[in-house]
């Protein structure tokens, strides 16, 4: 049997801290809210009251009465990819500036733990949601939206334009990063990355068939080694795939659909002893820290993840304070960052 003695304490509330200081309900409301209502001297013994009884504000039950969250909800497709932790750092510059908190969750790119988190925001009654989705065309999307919820769609693109969104021209990624390998006299190059399904590796595998019309050169040429999702051992075992093939057929050049994968092709090439880049150049995507850490640097497309994120949590706060709000649709362009492994800086 539990004695009275044994119970939890009990946090203050406001009461505790009126009672303490000898002021009424509304004059604490006021310290707390609109403190310039309230005479110093009177503020002051009411802070007072508050720092010897600990007392701390319940802002959950404050936004619940006003119906509206100071929170901001980020659904990241893949918190193992520093990409993604970069946008989200951009977010927080951004909702660090209005007032707000931003949440993150990992989807891990798995449709129904998306959903989950896209639910649990929504009767948590954030103020609005960022997400990068599995499925850009969703249709759980535009029902959040419609029952009151904001959503930007980051690093992705709808075929309609019912949500603001913001993401890289990553057709033009996708050229310059061939462009690049052609222009250092490669013939065979791969592109390595999948599943095909994503859009992003769409668009960068279209971005390099273009660069290879554009040399004049057929698109079967590709060497496509296509991987089941965009990861170091996905790379790596591309890379086991690639050296298995004959000296003849086997591409000199390789651009990975992101950095993970070709970090993973990177070092299978320095477990199977193929030299980069005198073997085998490689040309990574998303320009994350590692890359220009990696023990051969990474040439990479690099996008402006920052900014990325920043915009996205903008529009999404203009969005929530503005009923006239109008869609937005931001393109950023990529840009190619060369280092030694496409031969750059090697004697």
């Amino acid at each position: 049997m539990t004695g009275q003695g044994d119970a939890e304490p009990r946090t203050p509330g406001i009461k505790d801290v009126a009672a303490a200081a000898g002021v009424s309900l509304g004059t604490v409301s006021n310290v707390l809210n609109r403190p310039s209502r309230v005479a110093p001297h009177t503020r002051a013994r009411v802070e007072a009251a508050m720092a010897k009884l600990r007392f701390v504000r319940n802002d959950a039950a404050r936004q619940l009465r006003a119906g509206r969250s100071q929170v901001i909800g980020y659904v990241m497709l893949d918190g193992r990819n520093p990409f993604f932790t970069d946008v989200a750092a951009g977010m927080e510059e951004a909702t660090d500036a209005d007032d707000l908190s931003l949440f993150l969750c990992n989807s891990a790119n798995l449709a129904e733990r998306e959903r989950t988190y896209l639910g649990r925001l929504e009767q948590q009654r954030v103020q609005g949601i960022l997400i990068t989705p599995v499925d850009p065309d969703s249709p759980l999307l535009d029902e959040i939206a419609a029952r009151g919820t904001p959503i930007v769609i980051v690093d992705r693109t709808r075929t309609v334009t019912t949500h603001c969104s913001v993401a890289v021209d990553d057709v033009y990624g996708g050229e310059i990063a061939v462009r690049h390998l052609i222009e250092q006299g490669h013939e065979r190059i791969a592109f390595i990355g999948g599943p095909a399904s994503v859009g992003q590796v769409r668009d960068r595998r279209a971005g390099a068939v273009r660069a290879l019309r554009d040399a004049g050169r057929s698109p079967d040429g590709l060497v496509e080694l296509e991987t089941a999702s965009m990861t170091v051992p996905d790379g790596a075992n591309a890379g086991r795939r690639l050296a298995g093939l004959r000296a003849a057929k086997r591409p000199t050049a390789a651009f990975c659909a992101n950095d993970l994968v070709a970090l993973g092709l990177l070092q299978s090439c320095a477990a199977l002893g193929l030299r980069v880049p005198e073997d085998l150049a490689i040309v990574g995507y998303d320009d994350i820290d590692f890359a220009a850490g990696a023990t051969v640097p990474l040439t990479s497309v690099s996008q402006p993840r920052r900014a990325l994120g920043r915009t996205a949590a903008e529009l999404l706060v203009q969005e929530t304070a503005d009923p006239e709000h109008i869609h937005q649709q931001v393109t950023f362009t990529p840009e190619l960052v060369v280092r030694a492994s496409t031969g750059v800086g090697r004697a």
